[in-house]
């Protein structure tokens, strides 16, 4: 539960195209899995980072983070979905 400001961490891993960047998306949806929010979506080197999500603009519930990486850059794609609850 969050309200209404949450910090959400992901880690690149180290692959062997790590040089040029790995393509990772981070996107927040609602409970009838309609986009609310694009946190990340760009290239980014292999690390630990930590995006903020502000729900202040949106109604309490149940959202979904989703966070994934592209399977062309070496590391055979990964997708993690997290249940997130916003209380107001």
């Amino acid at each position: 539960p969050f309200n209404p400001e949450t910090k959400i961490r992901f880690s690149i891993p180290q692959s062997e195209t790590s040089g040029r960047g790995i393509s990772a998306k981070l996107i927040v949806y609602d409970a009838l899995g309609r986009e609310v929010q694009i946190l990340v979506n760009e290239n980014l080197s292999a690390g630990v980072y930590e995006v903020e999500f502000n729900g202040g603009n949106f109604p309490s519930g149940v959202y979904f983070s989703k966070f994934s990486v592209d399977e062309n850059y070496g590391t055979g794609g990964f997708s993690e979905i997290k249940k997130m609850i916003l209380i107001k």
